[in-house]
């Protein structure tokens, strides 16, 4: 089978191209990536030389090149991981959130449809559910409501390439997953920036309270589901994939400080975000009773091994930080 993935330079991408290549011998990847500040080809560095493996630079929301690609590279499959990911940069400027998210979805989805591609996996986010009140957690059929530029274009690409598949019988399917963490995640979201900054003895900025509440998956557990749902996952659903462990922010915090071991003084209380969702709060029954898929990485075990990369990792995060992993691109690709 032969694997396009689009946004594999970036965390969560990175992270599932590695994990097929080493698990699944018979599958040959092409990564589409538009290297924005959080595509870093060094994620892939292990997996460069891979006669399996090939990396394309080019933007999913140019429709001629994807269409392009698609006649030229004839992908069984679409794993669709790009995005404009972070919310504040959603917030300061919204146009690349909802070119990048929506538009780019479409053209990918019109590309597929074209050229008959037997399955499209759309990797969204529990965000598009909005804040939820206790006790209520959210499962595939509760409504919508995104509260931000970035999540509304997710919620808005979910129900355009779920049209797909109702409109013209595209293999579809949509999985949500909670947030992500684990090593090479670019430092600007909670848990990777607070690791940074208390490795480095720099204040951790907290929005207002620190008491949102978050749902919290291990990068490989996420990336696990979604291949599960790739290979067993129905034609036309949404699944829901959750670490099942729901923390308060300020204790998220307080565990890296622990980790770390660095004190509590360094947290600082800052002004709270536009729009701030309170509690996002998700089931996975769907999945693991559908797929057998459960998350296996508990949260301290996980935070404690992204803690040590992040420790044997200061020149990665150095040059992620200095924009020197840019370089990495045309030193290792320009002649290729």
């Amino acid at each position: 089978m032969k694997l396009l993935v689009t946004g594999g330079a970036g965390f969560i991408g990175s992270a599932f191209v590695r994990l097929v290549l080493a698990e699944r011998p018979d599958c040959r990847i092409v990564n589409l990536d538009k290297l924005t500040y959080a595509g870093n080809l060094e994620n892939l560095a292990s997996v460069a030389d891979s006669p399996r493996y090939s990396f394309v630079k080019g933007d999913i929301a140019d429709g001629p090149f994807v269409m392009d690609l698609f006649a030229a590279e004839k992908p069984d499959a679409v794993v669709h991981f790009a995005a404009e990911s972070h919310v504040d940069r959603s917030i300061l400027s919204p146009d690349p959130v909802v070119r990048t998210n929506f538009y780019g979805t479409f053209c990918l989805l019109e590309a597929a449809r074209v050229h008959g591609v037997a399955r499209f996996q759309h990797v969204s986010t529990d965000e598009v559910y909005g804040s939820i009140e206790e006790p209520h957690d959210a499962d595939e059929q509760y409504p919508l409501k995104p509260s931000s530029p970035y999540s509304a274009s997710k919620a808005g690409a979910d129900l355009l390439a779920l049209s797909y598949r109702t409109t013209y019988k595209l293999p579809v399917t949509v999985t949500r997953a909670s947030n992500n963490y684990g090593p090479y995640h670019f430092p600007e979201k909670l848990i990777p920036l607070m690791i940074s900054n208390a490795l480095e003895d720099k204040p951790l900025p907290i929005y207002g309270d620190g008491r949102q509440i978050r749902d919290w998956l291990y990068v490989d557990d996420h990336c696990r589901a979604v291949l599960a749902v790739l290979e067993k996952g129905r034609p036309g659903e949404v699944y829901n994939v959750g670490g099942s462990l729901a923390l308060e922010n300020v204790e998220v915090v307080r565990r890296i400080l622990a980790a770390t071991g660095k004190p509590e003084s360094l947290m600082k209380t800052v002004a709270d975000r536009p729009g701030h969702d309170r509690r996002y709060a998700i089931t996975s029954e769907k999945i693991e009773r559908e797929t057998g898929w459960q998350p296996c990485m508990p949260f301290d075990d996980g935070l404690a091994l992204t803690v040590q990369w992040y420790r044997d990792n200061t020149d990665w995060v150095r040059r992620v930080k200095s924009g020197e992993y840019r370089d990495y691109y045309e030193k290792n690709y320009a002649q290729r």
